[in-house]
C-alpha cells in the first residue's frame, strides 16, 4: 500500500480537551449471565491518542467488554466514563453519537452498494436525521466526509467499486472507512486483520498506524505480532478478570501472562 498523507477527519472541536483526561475509563464492569460472570470488576484507564490492546484467550472475556463500551450490552454493575462523560448502559446509537465506532469481527457491510454509498450512508447517520426523499447529492457536506474517510482507508479509487467486488482485505478496511466516517474520537476495532493474508495484515498495520495520529483506538486482536506492532499498551483479561496490563514488552516479559496465554 502507498503511503497516504496523515488526514484528520475530526472537527476541531474534537481535537481539542484536556489530555489528562482519560477518553476512556471502566471502573469495576462486570456483566453476569445467569450464575457466569463474564466480566468482573473490569477496571482500564485509556489516555487519549493511545493504541491500547485488549487480548486474552477464549473465553476471557473481550468481546464482551466490547459489547458494554458500544452499548450491545448493559452491565450488570460498574460504570463506563467516555471523554468525561457516564455512558453506562446507554443504546448503541448513543453511545456512537458520543463519538465511539465499532469494526466487527465479522465483516459489516452493505455488499450490493458501493463502496462510496456504504461511507457516505455512515457519515449522513451523524449528521443528519435520514431523508428518503432528498438526493444525496443535496448534501455536499456529507459527500465530502465520505470522500475523506474512503481516502484515510485508501479506498477511493474503488469508491464506486461494489463492496461484494472487493478483495476482503478491502472490505475489511472499507469497515474501518465505515466506522470513520462518524467521526469518532474512539475507534474500537475488533479483530481487524481477521483472515487476512500477510500482505493485507502489514497494509491495515498500515493504516492503523496512519488513523492513529489523530485518533485513540482500542484492539481486540488475536494476532500477537499485529498487538506487539501497533499497540502502546495492552490488557490482558482471563476469566473475566484484568490479568495484566502495561507495555508490549512489560506483557511480553510477565511471567502470569506468559503462563495462562503466550505461551499456549
Amino acid at each position: 500500500m502507498s503511503a497516504q498523507p496523515s488526514i484528520d477527519i475530526r472537527s476541531p472541536a474534537d481535537v481539542r480537551g484536556a489530555a489528562s483526561v482519560p477518553i476512556l475509563k471502566t471502573e469495576l464492569l462486570s456483566v453476569r449471565f445467569g450464575g457466569l460472570a463474564a466480566l468482573s470488576q473490569v477496571s482500564v484507564e485509556m489516555a487519549r491518542g493511545e493504541v491500547r490492546a485488549i487480548i486474552g484467550p477464549n473465553g476471557a472475556g473481550k468481546s464482551t467488554f466490547f459489547n458494554c463500551l458500544t452499548g450491545v450490552l448493559r452491565p450488570t454493575s460498574g460504570r463506563i466514563v467516555f471523554d468525561g462523560e457516564e455512558i453506562t448502559g446507554l443504546r448503541s446509537n448513543m453511545i456512537s453519537q458520543k463519538g465511539i465506532a465499532r469494526s466487527y469481527q465479522i465483516t459489516n457491510i452493505l455488499p450490493n452498494a458501493t463502496a462510496f454509498e456504504n461511507v457516505r450512508i455512515a457519515a449522513q447517520s451523524r449528521r443528519h436525521a435520514w431523508n428518503m426523499v432528498s438526493h444525496h447529492d443535496a448534501f455536499a457536506d456529507i459527500n465530502g466526509k465520505a470522500e475523506v474517510a474512503l481516502t484515510a482507508v485508501g479506498l477511493l479509487d474503488k469508491a464506486h467499486e461494489l463492496a461484494s467486488n472487493l478483495s476482503h482485505g478491502q472490505q475489511r478496511n472499507l469497515e474501518i472507512g465505515i466506522a470513520l466516517a462518524t467521526e469518532p474520537k474512539l475507534l474500537c476495532l475488533d479483530e481487524p486483520t481477521a483472515g487476512m493474508s500477510q500482505v493485507e495484515t502489514n497494509e491495515t498495520m498500515e493504516l492503523v498506524q496512519r488513523i492513529a495520529e489523530n485518533l485513540s483506538i482500542l484492539i481486540v486482536e488475536h494476532d500477537m505480532a499485529v498487538v506487539m506492532g501497533l499497540c502502546d499498551r495492552i490488557t490482558v483479561l482471563h476469566y473475566g478478570r484484568v490479568l495484566a496490563e502495561g507495555t508490549p514488552e512489560e506483557i511480553q516479559q510477565n511471567p502470569k501472562v506468559l503462563e495462562v496465554y503466550l505461551k499456549t
